[in-house]
């Protein structure tokens, strides 16, 4: 009951995300005038950017910004309206600091501070990480399939559910992936493409929560299981490249499957007597707490490091125990399959 009382409470509070996400940085007369300042001078203070002069309707007067910017600039995206932003928003965030206030939000954003051009340093690097970690975690359960575990006449694996794990690696890698270019620079394309891949891996994760607990191997049976949630999770994937980039609407989604696919393990974990059942309690406990940090979300210390890079920190040991778990599991059904051959 326990686990059903914070799933249901991480429900309420993430539905109530994008409420939290409201900016009051960008609304401040203050930054505002130097926003209108640094678009007609080109300066925040002593810092100027070269060839930053717009028009009234906000387009630069010399052309394309990528045809003024340094070549070793082009490709951050850097244009002079996202740096009048940056030092404006610098500026009055030490402003309120000397004032005793609090940091507040621009454009939906705490104030980070780049580090050679990227946004959220610390996440970027966390991000990494959890790619490196993934890409060890799928290469170590291909190594125990096909070069320490039995294999078949055939040369398949005993273990089922081989290829969903293979997916898994594959979608996972493109999630962290996009997740570090996303937070090294933040655009439409990149947006896009980090939320795609998130959705994409949350519903093939729900799937195969699915698939692995309900004991599914037959290939219709599967086919027929999967296919509408596919449909789904393609469907929403779609509707927010080509119609409209939902916020709320997307939450409402990803929340939605990934506590659902938490309940699922922890049901199966409260069930099963897989003997490594103790890692899949630590992992689905671990992946529940760490939605907390989403939820409880405070500005970067020192302008690195806020809840979300924690909450990407958090991934790095949870990803390495994962792994663990379906390596094991696929040592365990091996085992049992050997067994019942004899």
């Amino acid at each position: 009951m326990a686990i059903r009382h914070w799933i249901a409470l991480l429900v309420t509070l993430s539905l109530l995300l994008p409420a939290i996400h409201a900016s009051d940085g960008d609304a401040d007369p203050i930054y505002r005038a130097c926003m209108e300042h640094c678009e007609k001078t080109g300066c925040v203070g002593d810092k100027c950017f070269q060839h930053c002069k717009f028009t009234s309707d906000g387009k630069p007067i010399d052309g394309p910004w990528y045809m003024q910017e340094p070549l070793y600039l082009r490709w951050k995206q850097w244009d002079c309206r996202s740096d009048c932003r940056y030092h404006c928003m610098l500026t009055r965030e030490e402003e309120r600091e000397k004032g005793g206030d609090k940091p507040v939000k621009y454009h939906g954003k705490w104030p980070f501070r780049r580090v050679y051009g990227i946004q959220e340093p610390v996440t970027v690097a966390f991000s990494a990480l959890s790619l490196a970690v993934q890409f060890h975690g799928w290469l170590s359960f291909f190594i125990l399939l096909y070069y320490k575990l039995p294999l078949r006449p055939d040369k398949k694996t005993y273990y089922e559910y081989t290829g969903l794990w293979h997916i898994y690696g594959i979608l996972a890698m493109n999630s962290w992936f996009w997740s570090a270019v996303f937070h090294c620079r933040d655009v439409e394309f990149t947006e896009k493409l980090n939320y795609s891949s998130a959705v994409a891996l949350l519903g093939f994760n729900f799937i195969l929560a699915i698939m692995r607990a309900c004991n599914i191997r037959d290939e219709a049976a599967r086919v027929m299981v999967a296919a509408p949630f596919v449909a789904f999770v393609t469907t929403h994937i779609l509707y927010l490249n080509f119609y409209r980039l939902d916020y709320g609407l997307n939450m409402k989604v990803t929340v939605a499957m990934g506590v659902a696919q938490l309940l699922i393990w922890a049901v199966w974990a409260g069930v099963t007597h897989h003997p490594s059942r103790w890692k899949l309690w630590v992992v689905v406990v671990g992946g529940g707490l760490a939605m907390l940090l989403e939820i409880y979300d405070f500005p970067p210390y020192r302008g690195f490091v806020d809840a979300h890079a924690l909450y990407h920190a958090t991934s790095v040991p949870l990803t390495y125990l994962w792994w663990s778990f379906i390596r094991d599991d696929a040592e365990f059904r091996t085992s049992t399959l050997l067994k019942k051959a004899k």
